[in-house]
């Protein structure tokens, strides 16, 4: 104990103690703030920052001292903000969720334990027992695909975030999402220079977990399931460009194959490998939401297109995956002239610069989406959401996705009006229904699938 404080002490700077008021207990709680001696910082200077959750009335997976974990994280460069729930009957899942979006909503509001300098897109919260990898690259862009700045003319690296159990007791699954936030190249005309200005931002909290009260991947580990988030495929601003018809402009609204998909395909093959040296059962379920969900179903088929399955980082692995759970999401671009006025004006008129009218070049226009990957019960088994006051033209993508995944044998099921507008799940009953969801598909052994 006395060299474990020192090994502590010499990679911390400060601690401070106070109470926290916690929905989840009804009550204050106890938090312990320790900066790190070398802190790590985002672009903006704000303090990269661990919030770690302890002495939860959950199973804990690792097997380290949570006094180790913290000193490996402070060790790391972390800021971390321990909240002690002193073993709490309401310490569990779906309940502790209530918390996890009241942290996210208060460090993106820059009010959260005193601090106002946490970082707004690289702050993470983790259960007891849970470590951290982070900015693992996952695929190396093409900067001529969507072209955007001119200056950015030598690839960026995609990278993902990996939270793991520690000295596991048991090998656990691990649900990837790719973020519905954008990373992208940056170019400071006063400078004349690129900058990291906007890398990383794949939990950009106004955009993603704040923006949405999405608390459903930091939730997993509460169901023994371990998580990893992705940069966006669409390494570019979302909806802004120039000139007109122009590359930047043209994907306005999506992101375009075979780039998207060979990216995905890199990113799956890269958390399977990458888990297996954190102890990861090398099960996988993908969560997807909004345009996370359109780049997240792109890993669910089954069909073999040489040039997706070859391209990127670990060729070779599997970049199979297990389950997934989508919410809205555009998979199947041959569908968006079904109803017009439905919400996806914009894809109506910019599909065409990319690939030509859609009935002289219906087979490429096929090949873009998710849909044209599935062919046969192989396929992972998907659970959809979706609320009818959201965009119409997402619950015709949900719809006609369902009816190829019935039509294969795939299994599948949907929640519908599970909140308002274009939201994620928030409340007990609908957390429940997908982690039991993942749960069924992702604890069960290997199962093998035949790409076809």
């Amino acid at each position: 104990m006395l060299l474990l404080f020192l090994i502590t002490l010499s990679v911390s700077s400060s601690a401070a103690t106070g109470k926290w008021g916690s929905k989840v207990t009804g009550n204050d709680i106890r938090y312990t703030s320790t900066e790190a001696r070398s802190p790590l910082r985002d672009f903006a200077g704000n303090y990269v920052t661990v919030v770690y959750l302890e002495n939860l009335n959950v199973k804990k997976i690792g097997r380290n001292s949570n006094a180790s974990n913290v000193g490996w994280l402070l060790s790391q460069g972390y800021r971390v903000i321990e909240l002690n729930y002193a073993g709490h009957l309401n310490a569990v899942s779906p309940k502790i969720n209530e918390d996890i979006i009241a942290i996210n909503d208060s460090i993106a509001a820059g009010a959260f334990c005193g601090f106002s300098n946490c970082s707004k897109y690289q702050s993470y919260v983790l259960f007891e027992g849970y470590r951290i990898e982070r900015n693992i690259p996952y695929f190396e862009d093409d900067p001529g695909v969507y072209n955007t700045p001119e200056q950015y003319t030598s690839g960026d690296s995609l990278r993902m975030d990996i939270i793991y159990p520690a000295n596991a007791s048991v090998a656990v699954p691990v649900i990837l999402s790719f973020s519905y936030s954008n990373s992208y190249a940056t170019y400071d005309p006063e400078k004349k220079t690129l900058t990291d200005a906007n890398k990383n931002q794949r939990l950009n909290l106004g955009y993603t977990l704040a923006g949405f009260n999405d608390s459903f991947l930091e939730g997993a580990p509460a169901n023994g399931i371990a998580w990893a988030i992705a940069d966006h495929p669409k390494y570019c601003p979302w909806g802004k460009g120039k000139p007109l018809n122009g590359p930047n402009d043209t994907y306005k609204s999506y992101q375009t194959n075979p780039d998207a998909a060979r990216k995905v395909k890199s990113a799956v093959r890269t958390l399977r490998q990458k888990g297996a040296s954190l102890g990861l059962s090398g099960r996988i379920g993908i969560f997807g939401f909004s345009r996370g969900s359109t780049a997240g179903s792109l890993a669910v088929g089954d069909r073999c297109v040489h040039d997706f399955e070859n391209s990127g980082f670990n060729i070779g692995i599997s970049d199979d995956v297990q389950a997934a759970v989508l919410g809205p999401g555009v998979f199947d671009y041959t569908q968006i002239y079904n109803v017009l006025n439905d919400g996806d004006a914009n894809l109506e008129v910019r599909c065409n610069w990319a690939w030509g009218k859609l009935g002289e070049n219906f087979e490429r226009w096929q090949a873009m989406g998710a849909a044209y990957l599935v062919q046969s019960p192989a396929t992972a088994p998907v659970f959809f959401f979706y609320n009818t006051d959201d965009e119409r033209y997402y619950q015709d993508q949900i719809k006609h996705f369902k009816a190829k995944l019935d039509s294969v044998g795939v299994p599948s099921k949907t929640l519908v009006n599970y909140g308002t507008g274009h939201s994620v799940p928030q409340a007990k009953e609908s957390l429940t229904e997908l982690y039991d969801f993942f749960k069924r598909y992702l604890r069960s052994p290997m199962a093998s699938r035949k790409r076809r």
